[in-house]
Order: structure tokens, then sequence, then C-alpha cells
């Protein structure tokens, strides 16, 4: 059931990359739950195979107890209180397609908002999403992103301008960069 978890968690690790499949990153892109799993699994399987007849066997019962629950709580807690930040925080879709849509999604753990830009072409489990880049607040180098034009993204920072190209399939050429 471990290597169950470690081998569902390959495509959505695959999918996350620029090109991925939207729908399978959504679903298997989930290291903390997938390898958590595995590793509780592990550390299970470890502890129900000693031989609780023995001294050492009840110490060594004891010690993969501690050791689960010292690792596993941390983690738990710290999912938790994290879970909160990050998440879609607009999207737009295209003036002339509508299965092109411009997503920027916080990805920050802080309070601080770091943004990912990115397009979603396509719709269902052939979408597929290309990465634009990663801007953060606190340099001031981001300030809005939109379309402008029917195949144009531009994303505005306070210092800089970035134009990117969105080619016939969805994916997004390199930036053009000028100064404000």
């Amino acid at each position: 059931m471990a290597l169950a978890a470690l081998l569902a968690y390959l495509p959505g690790r695959h999918a996350a990359r620029s090109g991925g499949l939207v729908e399978v990153e959504r679903w298997f892109n989930r290291p903390l739950l997938l390898i958590g799993t595995a590793v509780v699994l592990v550390v299970a399987s470890l502890i129900t195979e000693l031989e609780f007849r023995t001294r050492r066997s009840l110490i060594g019962f004891v010690g993969g107890l501690v050791a689960l629950v010292c690792l596993g709580l941390p983690l738990a807690v710290a999912t938790y209180v994290f879970s909160g930040y990050g998440g879609r925080v607009d999207r737009f879709v295209s003036p002339n397609r509508l299965d092109r849509v411009l997503t920027v999604t916080n990805v920050a753990v802080s309070i601080d908002p770091v943004y990912r830009v990115e397009v979603v072409a396509g719709s269902g489990w052939s979408a597929r999403h290309w990465r634009m880049g990663v801007w953060d607040t606190r340099g001031d180098d981001f300030v809005r992103v939109d379309w402008s034009g029917p195949d144009q993204i531009t994303v505005t920072g306070r210092k800089t301008l970035a134009v990117f190209d969105v080619r016939p399939d969805g994916s997004v050429g390199e930036p053009r960069m000028s100064p404000l």
C-alpha cells in the first residue's frame, strides 16, 4: 500500500511542471498526504511485524510508536496551520477564446503574497497549464496581470513590464521585458 501511495504521487509531480495536465496535478500532486501515508504505512507494517514476547521487541514497539507520533503530529499541525494560505486569487478568460484562462494563484505560506501566473489551455482532463512565472509582492515587482490582446498577456510591475505571447497550442513564449 505504501508503494501504491508513492506511485500515485509520481504522475501528480510530473503534471505539476509547465505543460502538465491540470486535473492530474489537482488530484495527485499531494506530497504531504501521499508520502505521509506511505511513511505511516511502512512504520505501521514494521511495528506489526515485531514479536512482543521479549523486552527488546517491546522497546522497539514503543520507539516506533514514539517516532510515529513525534514525526506525524508536527506534520499534521503544520498542514493544518498552513492550509489557510494560498489558493487561486483571480482568473481571467481570454477575450477571443473561452478555452484559455489566465490564473493568478497565491503560493506563499506567509502573509506577504507570492503570485504564480499561469495560462490554462483546454478544458476537462485534457486541460494543460503553462507557467509564466512567480512574482513576489515584497520586491514591488507585481501590480497586476491582464490580457492585453487576443493572444498576449501583460504582467505589470512597479519597475518592469513583461509581455508574453500565447502560441496557438496555448503554451506561452518567452517574455519581452521593458522598464517602466
